[in-house]
């Protein structure tokens, strides 16, 4: 009986090694980073980390048998912070993926060292159709709205009102000016043209000048190409010049909720905002958005959906893979159907998730029936209209492919 014990012992314990083996360090470790301070922290920040924290409560806290560990870091908007934060993350605190991450330009470093590192990165702050692009890589993947799809989804709402004539308030960043590339597209395509633009750093606080030169152009749309705190402050300065409420419509290609929340009903009634994501489409969305409200006290934007969405996709397909090797899982996730509140979605070999995206107008003060009731659906977009197809977005699968292996 003793040899058997003994031998049942020693059994379980080469098996249980051979388990923890497919995995760094004996478990799965997430880096959440983003803005916590900054010009977008309220729409990812505190939020994001809270997500990814229901998405790892929900598997238990475990993943193939070992623990899973949330590491957060706040990259201030700075690629070169970003890039040092991950790398002192991937070599010494065995970070396995990386996710929220808004700002273009710091994604974009990122996805040189996460391929060089060999590591994984989920994007949901980060809003450049070019990550999906001509940059795509293995290792990443895109869980939020694109520029591209903003692009179709509001410039294509206005130009067909008849609004066909525009002006762009840009930030001066590669994710304001994909922005503004995708919008001219679509708003030349719908027989309409770009009069003027002006272009502004992150964290502007004055958009006085720009808005008089954008109000003297005369164009029917003023669209803000920005995010965050620059898309809100830009909204409030409008107003006091009259821009939106008589002759000219203030678009903002990139709001969130919490910007409507910010600038209140009063002021926002009207916009036309495009989103992949808002907390009372449907009992899913509605499930989520409740829990999370009663974490962060407010509703959740589209960036905190992301993560939420990204981080559960990616523990799922740990657990099939029963490693944490960045290809391997990529390669699972890609291939496995991506559940978003209850609807369905898809990655594409570049990385791009896929989905139908919505067109809402925010309701005026006397629609409004509860908080954070804002929106009305007025136009769906299908997923394969919404997004760019591998084909058409300039990534080569097969490189792609090739750099994993």
């Amino acid at each position: 009986m003793l040899r058997n014990l003994i031998v049942s012992l020693l059994t379980g314990l080469v098996w249980t090694s051979c388990a923890h083996a497919q995995f760094t360090d004996g478990k799965v470790v997430i880096g959440v980073m983003g803005d916590q301070s900054g010009v977008v922290a309220d729409v990812g920040g505190l939020g994001s980390i809270i997500a990814a924290r229901m998405a790892v409560e929900n598997a238990g806290g475990t993943v193939g048998g070992v623990p899973i560990e949330l590491v957060t870091g706040d990259h201030q908007n700075k690629p070169d912070i970003a890039v040092s934060i991950a790398r002192e993350w991937f070599d010494r605190r065995g970070v396995d993926v990386i996710v929220d991450l808004p700002h273009t330009g710091a994604v974009l470093g990122l996805m040189t060292l996460a391929s060089e590192k060999k590591r994984a990165l989920m994007v949901s702050g980060a809003a450049s159709a070019e990550i999906t692009g001509v940059r795509c890589s293995p290792y990443v993947t895109h869980w939020t709205d694109d520029t591209y799809a903003l692009a179709r989804g509001t410039a294509a709402a206005l130009t067909e009102q008849g609004l066909r004539s525009w002006f762009f308030l840009t930030a001066d960043y590669a994710f304001g000016h994909d922005l503004e590339r995708d919008a001219t597209q679509v708003v030349q395509d719908h027989g309409g043209k770009v009069v003027g633009n002006v272009r502004h750093p992150l964290n502007t606080a004055d958009f006085a000048s720009l808005l008089l030169r954008a109000q003297s152009s005369q164009a029917q749309v003023i669209a803000l190409a920005s995010a965050g705190a620059d898309t809100v402050n830009a909204i409030k300065q409008a107003g006091q010049f009259g821009i939106g409420q008589k002759n000219q419509q203030l678009a903002a290609l990139h709001a969130f909720i919490t910007d409507v929340h910010s600038l209140g009903l009063e002021t926002a009634q009207g916009m036309i905002v495009t989103s992949g994501f808002y907390w009372n489409d449907s009992d899913g969305t509605r499930a989520f958005a409740t829990r999370f409200e009663k974490l962060h006290g407010r509703m959740p934007t589209r960036e905190q959906a992301g993560v939420y969405a990204s981080v559960t996709h990616y523990l799922k397909a740990v657990k099939t893979s029963n490693t944490d090797d960045a290809g391997t899982v990529n390669g699972t996730m890609r291939t496995t159907p991506v559940d978003r509140f209850g609807s369905g979605a898809k990655i594409l070999a570049n990385g791009r998730v896929i989905y139908d995206l919505g067109v809402y107008r925010v309701k005026m003060p006397s629609q409004s029936r509860f908080p954070w009731d804002y929106y009305e659906r007025i136009a769906t977009i299908p997923a394969t209209e919404a997004f760019r197809s591998t084909a058409a977005s300039g990534c080569s699968a097969d490189q792609n492919e090739a750099k994993v292996r």
